[in-house]
C-alpha cells in the first residue's frame, strides 16, 4: 500500500501491513498504535533492519501537521531534553508526511503506571513517585523555554531508567533556552493537575516540591495554580461530555430522525447481538424489575454478565410527557459517562439506544456492565446497632465528599442504589442525578440525598446516628428551607 492509500484505510487497517513511503522506502507495519481514521495513523514498523515508530499522516492537513511534529521534535532535542531520537522524515504533495522515530524498548506510559497505583490512599509513596517523575521532566523542560501544550501523562514514556517526552505535535516554545514565563508554567501545570483525581488538591503544594527542586525560577502561588487547574477541568470535563453523543475516538454513534444509538467503540464489536436485539436478552435474562416505567434484567453475553434497563412507554399519556425531550435511558448515558469521568464509581455505561419515528422518541436502552457487589442495606444490615468496617466508612466519607465538590445530587438515594464494588461504593440508577450550576440549587438538592440516604435505617438505630454524624451537612441544606 502507497502512503496516499491510507486516506481510505479507515479506522481499523489491516495488520500487518507493508507502507511504501513516497521516497522508495518500505515500512512493514505490525501493530497499530493510535489511528485518526483518513487524518493520522500511528504504528510499530520494521524499516531498514531496525524497529522504529512510525507517523503518517494523509489528508488535506498532512504538511501543516508533519512540520508540527517536525518542530516538536527538534525542539526537544535542540534543548538536551530527552525524546526518541528522530531517524527519518519527509513530505510529499498528494501522498503525505513522515516521521519515524527511535522505538523505546519496554516503554510504559506514566499513565500505565499511575493507573497501577490510584487506588491506593493519595499521595500514597508509590503515587508520590510516579508524580514526581512527571513533575520533574516537566520543569525541566520549562526551565529551557518549551512546554507540551497536550500534557499527559500518556506523553511521557519511561524506558530504563530514563523519562522520555513525546508527540511532539504538542510542543511549543516561548524562548528556547530561557526559563518559561510564570503565567506559561502555571497555565501548563494547570493542564497536568487537572487530568488528576480533584481529591489530590490538598497535597498539591506538597507535589510542588518535586518541581521546584528542578526548577526554582518562579514562585508558584498556590490559589493562582489552583484557579488553573480548576478552570481546565471544567473544560475538560465539558469536552469529554460533548464526546458522548457524537462519533469519535471513543464513541461510535449513529443518530438520526428513526433512532438513536451511541456504544463505546473499544466494546462495538463484542456487543453487536445485544444491539441488534436488546428485547430477544431481556427476555431470556434474570429479571430484577418488570412493567410500569422500567424493565431491569441481568443478561449473559458469551459468559459475560450485563445489566440492560428498557424505559418504556406505558400509554399514549406517557408518550406526550416524553417524545419530545431526551429519554430516561439518555440522560443516564450521559451520568453514567459523567460519573465515570469524575471518577465517581458506577457501572460502567456501555451503550444506549433510542427508538425514534421523526425524531419523536419513543422507548429507549442503557446497556451497562453488572455490579457484582451488595447493596449498602445488604453490607450494614449486621451493624444497625454497632459500626460498619472502618474501611467501607471511609469510602462513604470519601463519595459523598466528592459528591459535595462537584456539586452532584443523586435524586433517589436509597440503599438498594448504592453497592460495595472493590473497595468503593458505586451509584446506580443515575435517572435524576443532576451536577448543579450553583451552590443555591445543590444545598436543597443534597439536603434531601441526604435525609433520604439516612431513612434507610430507623432514627433509633446506632447506625442511624452513627452516620448522621458523620456524613457533612452543607450550609444552608435544611429540607424546610
Amino acid at each position: 500500500m502507497r502512503l496516499s492509500d491510507l486516506v481510505g484505510a479507515g479506522r481499523q487497517p489491516v495488520c500487518p501491513m507493508q507502507v511504501e513511503l513516497p521516497d522508495g522506502e518500505i515500512l512493514d507495519v505490525d501493530r497499530w498504535l493510535r489511528v485518526l481514521p483518513g487524518q493520522r495513523y500511528v504504528g510499530r514498523a520494521q524499516w531498514g533492519g531496525r524497529t522504529v515508530l512510525a507517523k503518517l499522516l494523509v489528508s488535506g492537513n498532512a504538511q501543516r501537521h508533519q512540520q508540527r511534529e517536525l518542530q516538536g521534535a527538534r525542539t526537544l532535542a535542540a534543548q538536551h531534553l530527552p525524546t526518541p531520537a528522530l531517524l527519518a522524515e519527509g513530505w510529499q504533495a498528494r501522498a503525505g508526511g513522515w516521521l519515524l522515530f527511535d522505538w523505546l524498548d519496554d516503554a510504559e506510559s506514566l499513565w500505565t503506571a499511575w493507573r497501577a497505583v490510584e487506588a491506593e490512599v493519595m499521595l500514597s509513596d508509590s503515587q508520590q513517585r510516579v508524580l514526581g517523575e512527571a513533575l520533574e521532566l516537566i520543569a525541566k523542560m520549562h526551565a529551557r523555554g518549551v512546554w507540551q501544550a497536550d500534557l499527559h501523562l500518556d506523553n511521557l514514556l519511561r524506558a530504563g531508567e530514563l523519562l522520555y517526552v513525546v508527540d511532539g505535535g504538542g510542543v511549543k516554545a516561548e524562548l528556547p533556552g530561557s526559563p518559561l514565563s510564570r503565567e506559561r508554567v502555571l497555565e501548563n501545570l494547570g493542564v497536568f493537575f487537572a487530568q488528576l483525581p480533584a481529591e489530590l488538591e490538598p497535597f498539591i503544594e506538597e507535589l510542588l516540591v518535586h518541581y521546584l527542586l528542578a526548577n526554582s525560577e518562579h514562585a508558584l502561588p498556590l490559589e493562582a495554580l489552583l484557579k488553573e487547574i480548576r478552570k481546565t477541568r471544567v473544560w475538560r470535563r465539558n469536552d469529554y461530555l460533548k464526546k458522548v453523543a457524537r462519533n469519535c475516538s471513543l464513541f461510535s454513534a449513529h443518530i438520526g430522525p428513526f433512532g438513536g444509538q451511541v456504544v463505546r467503540r473499544d466494546e462495538e464489536a463484542g456487543l453487536q447481538a445485544v444491539l441488534a436485539n436488546p428485547d430477544v436478552f431481556i427476555a431470556n435474562g434474570k429479571l430484577f424489575k418488570t412493567g410500569g416505567a422500567a424493565t431491569v434484567a441481568q443478561v449473559d453475553l458469551d459468559g459475560r454478565p450485563l445489566l440492560i434497563k428498557r424505559y418504556n412507554i406505558k400509554n399514549p399519556l406517557h408518550w406526550l410527557t416524553r417524545f419530545w425531550r431526551p429519554s430516561r435511558a439518555w440522560h443516564s448515558w450521559v451520568a453514567g459517562n459523567r460519573l465515570d469521568f469524575l471518577s465517581i464509581a458506577t457501572p460502567r455505561p456501555l451503550a444506549v439506544i433510542e427508538r425514534r419515528w421523526l425524531w419523536l422518541r419513543g422507548p429507549a436502552w442503557l446497556i451497562t456492565e453488572l455490579l457484582p457487589g451488595e447493596d449498602i442495606i445488604a453490607r450494614f444490615q449486621p451493624y444497625l446497632d454497632g459500626c460498619p468496617p472502618t474501611e467501607e466508612l471511609s469510602a462513604l466519607d470519601r463519595l459523598f465528599a466528592t459528591l459535595i465538590r462537584e456539586r452532584i445530587s443523586h435524586g433517589d438515594l436509597k440503599g438498594h442504589n448504592l453497592f460495595w464494588e472493590q473497595g468503593r461504593w458505586a451509584l446506580i440508577d443515575l435517572d435524576a442525578m443532576r451536577q448543579h450550576g450553583s451552590d443555591t440549587s445543590f444545598a436543597r438538592a443534597y439536603a434531601k440525598d441526604r435525609a433520604r440516604f439516612l431513612r434507610n435505617w430507623p432514627a433509633d438505630s446506632a447506625l442511624h446516628r452513627l452516620l448522621d454524624q458523620r456524613l457533612p451537612a452543607v450550609p444552608g441544606t435544611s429540607i424546610e428551607d
